[in-house]
């Protein structure tokens, strides 16, 4: 049995031939195919685009669908060739309060040029309010869509209706397990595995990590492995009582609002009182190491001499000189990629295509070798 929308398609198709839709006359919308077939937007609207790809019918933007008068094949391909330029791009993030993210979102709207214009919308981290933003952009009537996931194990309805439909989606930072959707990401893995050596290669034995409490995106998970298989690599032993995944401040609006930085310096310094021993730390985020920083201020502790940090990310507009040794991703990368892909998607290439980009191990001040005395013998009394 063929695709819904190839059912859609196809019911158009042969108004279109039988002469029921002339030449210049418009078809029904994606609304009212939507209702006309009962199946979703996204379903009518894969319909349309088939159609269009075809020749057989013409966009005008606020005006709606029309049937192409055809006179010989160059002119269906001059038809066809503008139907690929100027797209209606929807972009939907968590936020963008942070020199990742903007990277990222400007890094989209360059490789946009002149081929798309791009709406964003933000969900704030919440599921639902990524659901409706999918939702309101597809009824608006865009292209194809670019989406930076709410943190979240579980993909929405939304999310999977586009996945069934084949519409144009690619997916940055983050993906779903099990899910055929394309997407561009950091290899996280090998760059949490880059950054643990690092420490490991400057003598530290004893390493704390510090996450979030939400970590079931694969962008975190896969960070976690990245940590393991380091362990496993340089046969060492990890002590996951040095781990700490209590943390909230950094999770989106949406499941941090109540909180205060203040509420995660004081879980780290716990953290810290109870692991004396501990003479580094790995910060899943860089908004975490700046927690932990401020957390080991208030205990005495040095950093680096007493208490060494490592995180992923760093701010650009650091005027004090002084910055974290980070692993650095490459997020105007990132952006240029899912933009050319969603491109080629929306031009008819489905094709489905997941890129992983390097980080950059970047040395700051944040980090030194073991050659001093021990944390428990250095720092303040607790």
């Amino acid at each position: 049995m063929e695709p819904l929308y190839k059912q859609v398609y196809q019911s158009i198709k042969r108004n279109i031939m039988n002469g029921k839709y002339a030449a210049g006359e418009r078809v029904p919308s994606e609304k009212e195919l939507s209702n006309s077939f009962q199946v979703s937007r996204i379903t009518s609207k894969k319909a349309i685009e088939l159609l269009v790809t075809e020749g057989l019918v013409f966009r005008q933007r606020g005006k709606g669908t029309f049937v192409s008068d055809m006179k010989d094949s160059q002119e269906r391909s001059e038809t066809l060739e503008k139907s690929k330029n100027n797209f209606l791009v929807g972009l939907v993030i968590t936020d963008f309060d942070d020199s990742y993210v903007s990277k990222v979102i400007s890094s989209i709207e360059e490789a946009a040029g002149e081929r798309c214009f791009v709406i964003l919308k933000r969900t704030l981290g919440s599921v639902e309010k990524e659901a409706e933003a999918i939702r309101q952009l597809i009824e608006y009537g865009v292209d194809g869509l670019i989406l930076y996931p709410a943190q979240a194990e579980h993909y929405g309805t939304e999310i999977l209706k586009m996945i069934i439909a084949e519409y144009p989606l690619v997916l940055i930072d983050r993906t779903f397990k099990g899910v055929g959707a394309a997407f561009v990401s950091t290899d996280n893995i090998k760059a949490a595995k880059q950054g643990m050596k690092h420490l490991f290669d400057l003598g530290h034995e004893h390493v704390g990590v510090l996450a979030p409490s939400i970590i079931e995106t694969t962008t975190i998970v896969d960070r976690f492995s990245g940590i393991l298989q380091a362990y496993e690599e340089q046969n060492k032993i990890v002590n996951r009582q040095l781990w700490c995944t209590d943390l909230k401040k950094s999770l989106p609006i949406a499941f941090s609002k109540n909180i205060t930085p203040e509420h995660d310096i004081d879980i780290i310094k716990n953290h810290l009182k109870k692991h004396p021993e501990m003479t580094a730390l790995f910060a899943i985020e860089h908004n975490i190491a700046v927690l932990a920083k401020r957390a080991a201020d208030q205990l005495g502790l040095r950093v680096p001499e007493d208490l060494s940090i490592l995180c992923f990310d760093a701010h650009d507009n650091n005027l004090s000189g002084w910055e974290f040794t980070h692993l650095r991703q490459n997020e105007r990368e990132m952006g240029r990629l899912a933009m050319n892909r969603l491109v080629e998607m929306m031009n008819g290439n489905l094709e489905i295509k997941k890129e992983f980009l390097d980080a950059q191990l970047v040395e700051g001040n944040s980090t030194c070798s073991m050659n001093r005395i021990p944390v428990k013998q250095t720092s303040k009394s607790f």
